[in-house]
């Protein structure tokens, strides 16, 4: 226990915050628990995250464990920093990361100054991930569960955030999590955790349409240009996409880009799909500058894909250059990049066209 720390836990219902909030407590930390309001269901979405039953369960574990727990509004916040830059993204035919802008705007924007603003020292999430520090720099690492690993979405984080971060399940794995849940008899030990995006209850499609982005048809294309057959709205397709293009041919076609000006679709072989060389923008460095000199690191360009070597050179404070060692297949303009030595982040940007 440390006296002079006191410790907001962001809370969602489920397992993990709900864990991470309950091992803060029982260290003799002082705790009390946030949850964000992100949406009432109006305009087109309802937020998982925010659900009646989400807020029900979250509130259950606090008066379980005896802290107090609070409902932040975030609404109009979030609609600003996460839904309209998703909307505008995919109009404009790349691929949006909005769990990334959420954790950048929302919970370490918005509700890191709340928490503070009522008297919080930290706030502590259930992420997977780690903070140590090191000449008075803190670092951002990789939680001990690769599998659940959550730093790339924690890359926008800078110096002084992590100084107030705290992630209690770092060093533990997913089935200890549980484990602790079913240890502490919480009521949400066996809750099913969802992997789609909260605001879009797993399909973004139907989100799009309900806020009023229609689905336009136009030409699917070869690389030389020709006609291929027509699709059904480049909203509904992602780069390296096989399925669902019905397109007849002699080997397999895949989504390599989309020209939302032209509102066309090209596909190719397998071999096209992919790039080995992009620009980055928007770049978060933890340690709070750039390294002053080109360098290697290991590259992630997607939540979950494999981190492959890559060469990076910093061409402004917040640009770089991506050389990757091969081509890999979920480059995506729209999502980021993020660069790791051994199990440290060292920050990310978004991938640019």
């Amino acid at each position: 226990m440390n006296p002079a720390r006191r410790i907001a836990i962001a809370m969602s219902g489920g397992v993990d915050s709900s864990v991470a909030a309950a091992l803060l407590h029982e260290t003799g930390e002082d705790v009390f628990g946030l949850m964000l309001r992100l949406s009432d269901g109006a305009s087109g979405h309802a937020n998982r995250c925010c659900a009646p039953e989400a807020i029900a369960a979250a509130r259950a574990v606090a008066g379980q464990l005896g802290f107090p727990f609070y409902v932040v509004d975030a609404r109009e916040a979030f609609e600003a920093s996460v839904i309209l830059p998703f909307i505008c993204g995919y109009v404009q035919g790349i691929t949006p990361n909005p769990c990334i802008e959420c954790n950048r705007a929302i919970r370490w924007g918005t509700l890191l100054a709340h928490a503070l603003a009522i008297g919080a020292t930290h706030l502590a999430t259930g992420h997977y991930a780690r903070i140590d520090s090191a000449n008075g720099t803190f670092r951002l690492r990789a939680g001990v569960d690769r599998r659940k690993d959550q730093s790339y979405v924690l890359h926008v984080l800078s110096q002084e955030q992590l100084a107030h971060a705290v992630f209690p399940l770092g060093e533990l794995t997913k089935d200890q999590v549980r484990g602790h849940a079913r240890r502490l008899h919480l009521p949400v030990a066996d809750r099913p955790e969802s992997q789609d995006l909260c605001f879009a209850q797993g399909n973004y499609q139907s989100f799009l349409v309900a806020r009023g982005i229609s689905a336009a048809p136009g030409p699917i294309l070869d690389q030389e240009g020709n006609p291929l057959g027509q699709h059904s709205g480049l909203t509904g397709y992602t780069l390296g996409q096989r399925k669902g293009l019905r397109i007849a041919g002699s080997e397999a076609l895949y989504v390599l880009e989309k020209d939302a000006g032209r509102n066309t679709l090209t596909v190719g072989p397998r071999g096209a799909v992919g790039r080995q060389q992009f620009a980055v923008d928007r770049v978060n460095w933890i340690a709070g500058a750039p390294p002053s000199i080109p360098f290697e690191a290991d590259v992630q360009v997607r939540y979950h894909a494999p981190r492959i070597r890559g060469h990076i050179r910093c061409t402004g404070d917040q640009s770089a250059q991506v050389i990757l060692e091969c081509r890999q297949p979920d480059v995506a303009p729209g999502q980021s990049a993020v660069f790791y030595i051994d199990d440290a982040c060292l920050g990310g940007g978004i991938i640019q066209p």
